[in-house]
C-alpha cells in the first residue's frame, strides 16, 4: 500500500534544515516521490521515465530520519546518473558513485547529521557502497538512531549458537564467521544461508 505524500509532509522525515536542501531536486526533476510501508529488501527505489510517467522515487517511511535523507539522496542519484548516461552504465558503477559522492557533498557539513553520523557519511564518500546496507559502518551507526525494539539486535551481536527470527518468520542458529558474513543454519530445513554482520534480526530466548 503506497500513499503520496505532499512536498511539505516530507520536512517531518528528514532531519531540521535538510528539506530546504533536498526540494530543489524534487521540483526541478518533477520527481514522483511515494513513502512505501516497510519493505524487506530494499530501503529505497529509482524508476527512470517510462510510458509517459516520469521520474520516480520510493523510500521506505519506517527509517530514521537520517537514514531516510541518506537513502533519498541515494536514489537521487541514479536519477542525476541516469539523465546523463541512460541505462549504458552499471546501476552502481563509478558513474553513480561520482553522482552520489557530489550530491551527498551538498548535505555534509550542514548540521544535518549528528557527529557520528556526519563522520560515518564524510568516510562513505571515498567510495559509496551500492547501499546504506551494504555500507556496514555507516549501517551500524544509522541503527542507533532507530526506535529500539525489544530482544531485536544485529547478527554480529549475538554470540554463537543463538536462535534468532528474521522479519519473515524463519528461525536461524548463528555459526562462524566467514570472511564478512554468518553462516548460520536455518532451523526447520537444514540449509545454510549467509547474512550481514549488521542485518537485524530478533533473538528468541528459552
Amino acid at each position: 500500500m503506497k500513499k503520496e505524500h505532499p512536498l511539505q509532509a516530507l520536512a517531518s522525515y528528514m532531519p531540521k534544515g535538510a528539506f530546504d536542501l533536498v526540494v530543489p531536486y524534487i521540483t526541478f526533476y518533477k520527481v514522483e516521490l511515494t513513502l512505501t510501508r516497510e519493505r524487506q529488501s530494499v530501503l529505497g527505489d529509482y524508476r527512470h521515465p517510462y510510458q509517459g510517467k516520469g521520474h520516480r522515487i520510493s523510500i521506505n517511511s519506517t527509517l530514521n530520519k537520517y537514514a531516510f535523507l541518506i537513502t533519498l539522496l541515494h536514489e537521487l542519484a541514479h536519477l542525476t546518473t541516469y539523465i546523463q548516461f541512460g541505462n549504458r552504465v552499471a546501476a552502481h558503477g563509478k558513474e553513480w558513485k561520482m553522482e552520489f559522492s557530489k550530491i551527498l557533498k551538498e548535505f555534509v557539513g550542514q548540521n544535518l547529521f549528528p557527529p557520528d553520523v556526519e563522520l560515518a557519511v564524510r568516510t562513505s564518500l571515498q567510495n559509496p557502497a551500492a547501499s546504506s546496507c551494504a555500507d556496514e559502518q555507516l549501517m551500524r551507526v544509522l541503527k542507533q538512531y532507530d526506535e529500539q525494539k525489544e530482544n531485536h539486535y544485529l547478527v554480529e551481536q549475538l554470540p554463537p549458537g543463538t536462535l534468532f527470527k528474521t522479519k519473515d518468520g524463519r528461525v536461524f542458529r548463528k555459526g562462524e564467521r566467514i570472511r564478512k558474513r554468518f553462516r548460520c543454519e536455518e532451523v526447520t530445513t537444514k540449509r545454510i544461508y549467509l547474512f550481514s554482520p549488521v542485518y537485524e534480526v530478533e533473538m528468541l530466548t528459552a
